[in-house]
């Protein structure tokens, strides 16, 4: 009978788990100078090794002859307690076992000594999974329990185990293990089993595990129906993008293409590409180029499985702020992709916002007027509501008093003289109250950080009128939908009157100051920190 992979290749001993040395060391240690605790917590992600540590940590504390705190596998007792033949080791699945009657039953049966090994060994696993009531009942026996018991939880979520379970167990975080051991032994269990895995492929696994190693191996296992493993092949099994399709997909998402974006998604879809799995894949893409722009040599450009090249040929054609902006679409469109009733829908409707950022607006955004003003739907309902008509008093209602002389129609008074806002004294194509204006921006850092720069964004009056000229289209689309009521109120803040905000797109922006601030940016090239 065919056994899978991941069981096939389980680790037997400490020294044959990878990426977790200091526990295993940890564990090796204690088992042999006999200073073992009554209780073990084993805590990490999905397939970094909790369960198999467990194993062998049963085998360890039990066996007949033990070889520097390992279990020799060959005794009695550790073939007894691997086959499961040695009923004193038992492991549970607090999923299926949470109720307060399974662990009343465990700790009822906890008392008696084991009858054919030392200990007798619990290993609960997802032990989260208890009920609040259980793990009252659990406490009990691990705060006082029988020298021969042993307690082997394990859990991926640690903050739902309570605290008082926690504090009377040794804690062992597992960590996720890394690309290049992932990648060395997929190229060890290749080789073992007679596969040829190509350099490429063994990369793209390990990238798909996430830090699992029974993720890595099941899908090595998936791949492995003939001799050879290679890229194309975990792309057609795996339903992922090639690097050539993601690549030309991207390409027309930088160029606005959008008739050309979707039908490159049709073609993925007819093909059987998984879309979750594509918008992924976009995602470590984009982050991928979002790094590259900030830093060209951090080692963190690993998850597309692009190379240099590549990243520098696509980071020519987005800005900083284009990529955030795909970069939160595609969050959204992968949260809400389980609960779409059509996935292709969802991933094309995040293709059109990626594509046009005004395509992104909802109705609460601000609509753009013939005179080029902006007005917000919202906020005109309440402008209109705050003009109604005050509502009349009932008979029943306190009201003061009104005197004959009152109801009469004298005639009108002269209000109070009040000091009027006096504009700023600003005289047409001055920069000042540009520079005035950005730093009532400043309580909102992504409008002050996008707007702040000189080299793109320059900014001048002409009467009631505010020009803005950027050097990026896909900005000044951003400034018309999302930023023309935050600039026209700190316009009005400066100079004192109602203004009309106009986006104007240039190829470039040639000011004293723009020049200065490159010669300053080009002085202290070797110099350059990232806040």
């Amino acid at each position: 009978m065919y056994q899978a992979l991941y069981r096939k290749y389980r680790p037997r001993c400490f020294g044959d788990v990878a990426g977790q040395e200091h526990i295993t060391e940890t564990l090796r240690r204690q088992i042999e100078s006999g200073r073992l605790s009554h209780a073990y917590l084993f805590v990490g992600t999905r397939g970094t090794g909790k369960t198999t540590c467990a194993k062998i940590l049963s085998r360890a504390v039990n066996c007949l002859n033990p070889v520097n705190g390992e279990p020799c596998n060959k005794c009695i007792s550790c073939i007894g307690i691997e086959d499961g033949s040695i009923l004193d080791v038992l492991e549970l699945d607090a999923a299926s076992n949470n109720s307060v009657d399974n662990v009343r039953a465990l700790r009822d049966e906890a008392i008696y000594s084991p009858a054919a090994v030392k200990k007798r060994v619990y290993i609960v696993d997802e032990v989260h999974m208890l009920s609040l009531s259980a793990f009252n009942a659990l406490l009990k026996i691990l705060e006082e329990p029988p020298e021969h018991i042993l307690f082997i939880l394990a859990t991926t979520e640690l903050h739902k185990v309570p605290a008082t379970i926690q504090g009377r167990c040794q804690k062992f975080s597992f960590k996720r293990l890394s690309l290049q051991v992932l990648i060395d032994r997929l190229n060890l269990i290749s080789s073992r089993e007679g596969l040829s895995l190509t350099a490429e492929a063994a990369e793209k696994l390990a990238s798909l595990a996430d830090g699992s190693m029974r993720d890595g191996i099941s899908l090595l296992d998936q791949c492995a129906y003939d001799d050879v493993v290679d890229l194309a092949r975990i792309q057609d099994t795996l339903g992922l993008a090639g690097q050539q399709e993601l690549s030309r997909l991207i390409q027309a998402i930088a160029s606005n293409d959008v008739l050309l974006a979707l039908s490159q998604l049709d073609e993925l879809y007819n093909d059987g590409r998984d879309m979750a799995s594509l918008l992924n894949e976009m995602a470590s893409l984009i982050r991928d180029l979002l790094v590259y722009k900030i830093s060209p040599d951090s080692e963190l450009l690993l998850n597309s499985g692009f190379i240099k090249a590549d990243l520098s040929e696509l980071s020519m054609k987005f800005s900083n702020e284009r990529l955030f902006f795909c970069l939160d679409v595609l969050k959204t469109a992968v949260s809400g992709l389980q609960r779409s009733g059509s996935t292709k829908l969802t991933v094309e409707m995040c293709l059109l916002k990626m594509c046009s950022g005004q395509l992104s607006v909802n109705i609460e955004t601000p609509v753009a007027q013939g005179d080029g003003s902006v007005v917000s739907p919202t906020k005109d309902k309440r402008q209109k509501d705050k003009g109604a008509v005050a509502r009349p008093q009932k008979p029943d209602e306190k009201s003061p008093a009104i005197t004959k002389e009152q109801n009469s129609e004298p005639e009108p008074s002269p209000p109070a003289e009040e000091p009027e806002p006096q504009p700023t004294s600003v005289s047409i194509g001055s920069d000042d109250f540009w520079a005035e204006t950005l730093t009532h921006l400043k309580s909102e850092p992504s409008v002050y950080a996008l707007l702040g720069d000189s080299t793109k964004v320059q900014a001048k009056r002409q009467d009631n009128t505010l020009i803005i000229c950027l050097t990026d289209e896909f900005t000044a689309n951003l400034v018309k939908s999302e930023f023309t009521e935050l600039l026209k109120d700190a316009a009005k803040k400066v100079l004192g009157q109602d203004v009309i905000i106009l986006t104007e797109v240039v190829d470039t922006i040639n000011s004293d100051e723009s020049k200065h601030s490159k010669l300053e940016s080009l002085s202290a090239f070797d110099i350059v920190s990232f806040e």
